[in-house]
């Protein structure tokens, strides 16, 4: 999934006060001073003595505690709270994004001792990237021999992460022309750079996918697998298919849109972020810890930390565009550190209301409630917004708009009892609601609905 950084968090960032929980948070964090060393880490992979594979970076094990995404300012800071210690990401540009301190995204990652995975790009045939043209995989080799040169000395780097689900998300029998150019763009990486490994990432473990890998790609040193319902039996499935390399669950949290419980007109029912935040920290300790096959995972990543439309505005993120954090980055704090963070999220402990999942009349008013608690005891603000349901079928996280918003049919807001009334128009939509504690904490749920 392709993430962006929003360019309006740059001005949010600007207006940050040292009142702002986020600023307070960047404020506790410890830099490395001094100029960046242009030389690479050392890293490895090698099995401990209990025959686990692990990544050692400068000789000391590393397991990885990762996120996707983590590219708005101050965020990088929050994720080192929190117990993170590696990031990917999806494209090569993000590594000079300006972030806290007016830095460079990979410069910042380095005085937090935080490593990352860089993202090459590799051309998707659904967007009409040709593997038959060799212009095409000329111009797509020398992106990547450039790339490698201008940043494998950065200390910061840990691995290059080679392509996002260009196999395509959905094919379950990938184009072996494909998978052949990825064997040829992994040798052109080790020929500019010995001292890093190569990592793809693939949609699922899927056994098409896996074997085409294992036929075609020798050169690949850690398999990564985006998977959401099916992330913590990932070592299991890999394992079946005969893989013995490391591998890492690049994407996971959430149940994707495409695996949960639909209305009777089809929209997919979202989890709140409470039940979220209990599956990010089952799987993580599922796939790592318990499972079958977590001999072979080096880690982790959730997914998203940051904020992102897909399906809804809320189905992935970790965090607000606001910039508070959602109960998914408390859980990963619990299963990273074993401790709970001082400040926890608000919990929601039901949402209810007479019209969820129903279609109702228009211009009518109607009534949700939720009922919520903060373990901090803080004072909750409510915030009720009715959008339109979004009606792009997007794949494989490409981008998609914003759908439309109706803040005028909100008649009570700022209380635990959200008053609407119906929009006029017929069609599908979902009351959203947030919370927040004041101390940059949130929580979020929707009900979908539709319209006669």
């Amino acid at each position: 999934m392709k993430y962006k950084v929003l360019a309006c968090v740059l001005m949010i960032f600007s207006t940050l006060s040292s009142a702002n929980p986020l600023q307070s948070i960047i404020d506790q964090v410890e830099l490395k001073t001094g100029e960046i060393p242009n030389k690479p880490s050392k890293v490895e992979l090698k099995k401990t003595s209990e025959g686990n594979w692990r990544v050692y970076i400068n000789d000391v094990e590393t397991p990885i505690r990762g996120a996707g995404g983590v590219l708005q300012p101050g965020m990088l800071e929050q994720f080192k709270l929190a117990g993170g210690n590696f990031t990917r990401t999806w494209g090569i540009g993000s590594l000079e994004d300006k972030v806290a301190g007016g830095e460079r995204y990979i410069d910042r990652a380095w005085r937090l001792g935080i490593h990352v995975v860089p993202g090459l790009w590799i051309g998707h045939e659904r967007h009409h990237f040709d593997y038959n043209d060799p212009e095409q995989l000329k111009k797509q080799r020398e992106h990547v021999r450039q790339s490698v040169r201008k940043w494998k000395n950065h200390p910061a780097i840990a691995m290059w992460g080679l392509g996002n689900e260009m196999e395509d998300p959905v094919k379950q029998n990938p184009n072996p022309a494909v998978i052949k150019e990825l064997e040829i763009l992994a040798q052109i990486i080790k020929e500019e750079d010995p001292h890093h490994p190569v990592m793809t990432v693939i949609a699922g473990s899927g056994a098409g996918k896996v074997k085409s890998i294992m036929q075609h790609y020798s050169s690949i040193d850690v398999l990564g697998v985006n998977a959401y319902g099916s992330a913590a039996g990932t070592g299991e499935a890999l394992k079946a298919h005969g893989w013995k390399k490391p591998f890492a669950v690049t994407e996971f949290g959430v149940m994707g849109f495409w695996e949960v419980p639909k209305t009777s007109w089809g929209a997919p029912i979202e989890p709140n972020s409470t039940e979220k935040s209990k599956t990010y920290y089952s799987s993580h300790k599922l796939v790592y810890d318990i499972n079958e096959g977590k001999e072979m995972c080096l880690g982790t990543f959730a997914f998203l930390w940051g904020w992102k439309q897909e399906k809804t505005s809320t189905w992935f993120g970790m965090c607000l565009p606001t910039m508070e954090k959602l109960p998914q980055v408390d859980a990963m704090t619990k299963a990273w550190t074993g401790e709970w963070p001082k400040n926890r999220c608000p919990n929601i402990v039901k949402i209810s209301a007479d019209f969820d999942q129903k279609v109702i009349e228009p211009k009518r008013t109607y009534v949700a409630r939720v009922d919520a608690i903060d373990r901090n005891g803080d004072e909750l603000t409510y915030d009720w917004l009715v959008t339109e349901e979004s009606k792009v079928q997007s794949v494989g996280g490409d981008k998609e708009p914003d759908p439309t918003s109706h803040p005028d049919l909100t008649l009570v807001n700022g209380q635990r009892d959200g008053v609407f009334r119906s929009p006029s128009k017929p069609g599908a939509y979902r009351l959203f609601l947030t919370i927040r504690d004041g101390k940059g904490g949130a929580a979020t749920a929707n009900i979908p609905f539709k319209v006669k």
